[in-house]
């Protein structure tokens, strides 16, 4: 039987009761469901603003743009970033009209500050720092930098719902969640953006409806003859998250940091199995944190000939992620961060979800220790 990469588990029962109250109720947009998971993040997290969105990636976009018209950022003002992650991260950067400029990682496959610092100009306005896997890396240099430049800091916590660092939710000027179908808190895709400040959240429930100052559960739930008279304040966009995939999150927290507890114990099994071997790079995780583990990543010579052996031996790992600047688009700055670069040769994930057993794990250890063994032979 093959083990793959990313495999959900939902609380089925559950989440068939939460979303069968959605259809008796008629009411399965913007509603009373994205209300309640919002205060219910709120709780969870301990942030004081939390807005239920349609993706992660709105969620960034959003940041940006809110970020842009607020405090006058023009076109080509730079945001600085990683090369090591999903594209949408970068992709959000353009939507704005606003230029990336990729710093190195370091060995979290974190923004390394070093790097960051050597990348701050007077046009630098944002930082968005992505917690790859559930890891802080340097996460405290970060902000102490962006504080110091006065540069905003937009926390892509995609694979952090439920990282903890000190025992805190680490937070930027806005943090943004990924509900995704394969992430810890898995619905079918949707995300959460928690800005610090409440007049910023004001302003993104107005944008993810269009630029509309009433929603239509607003509107709905108040009285007075001219409850359907809205007003448009803002060009805004439809990013905002409906009740059911609300309702799959509610019936899912309740679970994240009992799955979250396995993930560590699945990680902590590859750690003991790969220990002591030179050939096989485990990514640590940074002292303060601990990690939701997203994902368990290791480094290795041969990485594309390793993933073939791990598929014939039934093993369906993956990689997370390719440098951007091996793409298209960003080929103009290859070259500028070689520590991503090699990484970005070597890394693999490997399988880690709920549905692994331990015989699971121990297989994929004893796949890839094979695969060394047979090539230093």
């Amino acid at each position: 039987m093959s083990i793959q990469l990313f495999v959900p588990t939902f609380a089925i029962d559950e989440v068939l009761a939460e979303i069968r109250e959605c259809l008796e109720r008629g009411w399965t947009g913007l509603g009373f469901k994205t209300v309640e998971i919002e205060n219910r993040w709120k709780e969870h997290v301990g942030l004081p603003h939390a807005h239920f969105l349609n993706s992660a990636t709105a969620g960034l976009h959003l940041a940006l743009n809110v970020f842009k018209e607020e405090y006058g950022w023009q076109e080509g003002d730079e945001v600085i970033t990683t090369p090591l992650t999903f594209v949408s991260t970068n992709h959000v950067i353009l939507y704005e009209g606003l230029k990336p400029v990729f710093a190195d990682v370091d060995e979290y496959l974190c923004l390394d500050p070093r790097s960051v610092a050597q990348r701050i100009t007077p046009r630098t306005k944002a930082l968005i720092f992505v917690g790859l896997g559930g890891n802080t890396g340097r996460f405290e240099e970060i902000q102490t930098l962006c504080a110091a430049h006065d540069i905003k800091l937009i926390l892509d916590a995609a694979h952090m719902a439920g990282t903890r660092l000190h025992d805190r939710t680490p937070t930027g000027d806005v943090t943004v969640f990924s509900f995704q179908a394969v992430k810890n808190l898995p619905t079918a895709d949707s995300g959460m953006i928690c800005f610090e400040d409440g007049h910023l959240d004001e302003i993104a429930r107005k944008k993810t409806w269009l630029g509309i100052n009433k929603d239509t559960y607003t509107r709905t739930s108040e009285g007075g003859t001219y409850k359907w008279l809205y007003d448009v304040e803002y060009v805004g966009f439809k990013y905002h998250g409906n009740s059911i995939m609300a309702a799959i999150a509610l019936a899912q927290l309740p679970y994240l940091e009992r799955d979250n507890d396995r993930r560590r114990e699945i990680a902590a099994r590859y750690d003991a199995g790969f220990r002591g071997l030179e050939a096989i790079s485990t990514i640590p995780v940074a002292p303060g944190c601990v990690s939701s583990r997203h994902l368990y990543q290791i480094a290795v010579a041969k990485r594309d000939q390793m993933m073939v052996h791990l598929n014939e031996c039934g093993v369906f790992p993956g990689v997370h992620y390719l440098s951007n600047t091996d793409y298209r688009m960003f080929a103009d700055y290859r070259g500028l961060c070689p520590n991503a670069d090699r990484m970005s040769e070597r890394i693999i994930s490997l399988p880690l979800h709920l549905r692994l057993t331990d015989a699971d794990v121990d297989k994929v250890i004893e796949s890839v220790i094979r695969f060394r063994i047979g090539m230093v032979a």
